[in-house]
């Protein structure tokens, strides 16, 4: 039995099929012990494969609590990784903070050695440089080391020779290579990459160990940020690629779940209890190789998703304007919002709470009671600081938090160029039912599609998810030039071939699939296309629809080859498991901007395939809550998946 694990900030979710049955259900995370709360959870299950996602490596880069490591560069290039790119994002703000580095000066060190831009030695790497920087490095005592030599990804020669050297010295010593974590120009984004890499190895490799000391003669495998997972010893090797382990997991199954009801163009919205991810699925997923982490890029292929600290658990305060603020600070799953008994935070679930969407006696399937005095107290001293009553106070928590979720589906879609009004809104996450009928109405979206399990989702993405690796190459060729790329084409091939040897596998076992990095000569941006034998017409086609113009007669140059690998985990068709209702209809009452208004209490579990209902309505699972807004209506599709539709405007 194969079993997925999401672990989030607040909860920790368990997904299985058992002869063909879904099952799932949710535990508190465990912020200090991660791994415990999947430990526990998992402990009655039998089970031979495990396919986890997990956010370690976010929290720890975020919260800067990497480990400590040493940079070895070029010397004379020792301030790369701290000039950047020189790029303002916020042009107009007086008051800008650039993010904490997760690296200091002194944790650099200069390497004598040159390589030229065509792979060229201009200054070879001598014994003597080699042994001065490994009595240095001994000096120092640290036994995590990130290497990223100029121009190494054309000749990564310098750098293999002192990783060698390296090891044969240190034999404990962890390694990451920027020729191996990212074999591609513009050396500030290679560097960062590698570095990141480097700080994030002792935290996720100690996550990654205790997990399989619990768990031996299983068989684990790790999200990556690319909606595919690796092999555990690949995550203890390439920690940055688990940086959106657990985003990805609900992007992936957002598209498959969506396909599987014939749907290609959809907007995934996941709600969680800490943060909302949203991501843009026009019929496959949206990759960038521009994606940025606090401040910091990483050069590694992952899914496009853009995320706002907007979650159920998100603390509302006033700022010192006077104005109403929610997020992006989170009361996460301890002490956790108000009416979990531990704090007086108000948050975003106590404002749902106060409003009459939760209900306090049906959460957690009527296993946890959550106390509604608590969150009005919490409330009410936010109400005082801005003259409002508590329940006008919890109407605005939601607002705000709904104008952050609206801006970041705008970003993903108006700002790209398209109208959210063509696709479908594919709600999860256990908050996000409270939330998405307003977001619809807001950005005239006309469907919403909800699965029953979407407190669980992501999991579910997991569960579904294929082994992918991505391997690639900058070679700079023109396109024209097809003797050259075909000889770069097979060495991308062997790259991998040799990869899998490493690892007593063949490449025969896998699904591949090449891709190119095109632009125009002289340019500074890429496209990135499937290789195909009309690459010309096919980059041209995508630049006009990206940039609204295209160079007939322009040189093309193909500036990075790209191989994924793939093994494909077959979709298996699955029924719900049967469970009877732990409450029977009834009426129940919600607070609006009219006032008070009656609403129909449902649950989920009594609903039936090709039933129809209008709002106002609640519908209550065991680990997630649907608001059905009065001008809304929805039909009930296979696996009591909801189809929500605007009925009149």
């Amino acid at each position: 039995m194969k079993v997925s694990v999401d672990t989030g900030g607040t909860f920790t979710d368990i997904f299985f099929l058992e002869e063909g049955v879904l099952k799932y259900y949710k535990v508190p995370s465990n912020p200090k012990n991660p791994a415990l709360s999947i430990i526990e959870s998992s402990k009655s299950l039998s089970f031979e494969t495990l396919v986890h996602g997990t956010t370690v490596a976010t929290n720890a880069f975020l919260e800067r609590k990497g480990g400590k490591f040493l940079l070895l560069t070029t010397k004379g290039f020792e301030d790369v990784i701290f000039i950047g790119r020189q790029v303002r994002p916020k042009l107009y703000d007086f008051f800008v903070e650039k993010p904490p580095h997760f690296l200091t000066e002194e944790e650099v060190l200069g390497v004598s050695e040159r390589i030229g831009p065509k792979g060229e030695i201009i200054k070879p790497l001598t014994e003597e440089e080699i042994k001065r920087v490994l009595k240095e490095i001994e000096k120092r005592g640290l036994l995590n080391i990130a290497l990223s030599f100029l121009h190494s990804y054309i000749n990564p020669f310098h750098e293999k020779l002192f990783e060698i050297a390296l090891r044969e010295s240190f034999p404990k010593v962890e390694i990451s290579v920027s020729s191996d974590i990212l074999p591609e120009f513009r050396e500030y984004e290679r560097t960062s990459t590698t570095a990141i890499n480097a700080y994030l190895l002792p935290v996720l490799k100690k996550y990654l160990d205790t997990l399989e000391k619990s768990f031996p003669e299983k068989e684990i495998f790790i999200q990556q940020s690319n909606g595919g997972f690796i092999t555990l010893d690949e995550a203890k090797r390439y920690a940055v690629h688990t940086i959106l382990s657990g985003p990805a997991g609900g992007a992936y199954g957002g598209l498959i779940f969506a396909k599987s009801f014939g749907f290609e163009r959809v907007i995934t919205f996941d709600m969680g209890g800490t943060s909302t991810d949203v991501c843009l699925l026009d019929g496959a997923l949206p990759f960038t190789k521009e994606y940025q982490i606090d401040g910091f890029p990483i050069g590694i292929s992952v899914i496009n998703i853009y995320t706002v600290g907007a979650g159920g658990g998100s603390i509302a305060h006033v700022d010192v304007g006077g104005a109403l603020k929610v997020g992006p600070i989170s009361a996460g799953a301890d002490p956790g919002p108000a009416c979990y008994g531990k704090s007086l935070l108000p948050t975003v679930t106590d404002a749902n709470l106060l409003l009459g969407r939760l209900l306090p006696d049906k959460f957690y399937g009527g296993k946890i009671r959550l106390d509604k005095e608590r969150s009005f107290r919490a409330i009410s001293e936010l109400a005082g600081k801005i003259g409002l009553s508590p329940l006008e106070t919890a109407l605005g928590i939601v607002k705000v938090a709904n104008t952050h979720m609206s801006k970041a589906i705008s970003k993903v879609s108006v700002e790209k160029g398209f109208d959210p009004k063509e696709f479908i809104l594919l709600c999860f996450g256990g908050a996000g039912g409270l939330h998405a009928c307003s977001l619809a109405r807001e950005l005239g979206i006309l469907k919403i599609l909800v699965p029953k399990f979407a407190g669980a989702f992501s999991a579910f993405g997991l569960y579904f998810a294929n082994y992918l690796k991505d391997f690639s190459k900058s070679i700079f060729v023109d396109l024209k030039d097809i003797e050259k790329l075909s000889f770069y084409l097979d060495q991308l091939r062997k790259m991998a071939q040799e990869y899998y040897q490493k690892r007593e596998r063949s490449l025969e076992e896998f699904e591949m699939e090449y891709l190119v990095d095109l632009r125009y000569k002289g340019q500074g941006y890429e496209i990135t296309i499937p290789y195909t034998e009309d690459l010309k017409e096919v980059f041209e086609r995508d630049h006009e629809r990206l940039y609204g113009y295209f160079l007939k007669n322009y040189p093309i140059e193909v500036v990075t080859l790209r191989l994924r690998v793939r093994k494909d985990t077959p979709f298996e068709e699955f029924r719900l498991e049967e469970k009877t209702s732990f409450f029977s209809t009834f009426e129940g009452e919600v607070f609006t901007e009219e006032g008070f208004k009656k609403v129909k209490v449902i649950s989920w579990e009594a609903l039936r395939e090709g039933e129809i209902l209008k709002g106002p309505a609640l519908l209550i699972e065991d680990f997630t809550t649907f608001y059905l807004e009065e001008d809304f209506v929805l039909k009930v599709l296979k696996n009591k998946t909801l189809l929500v539709e605007r009925w009149r405007n």
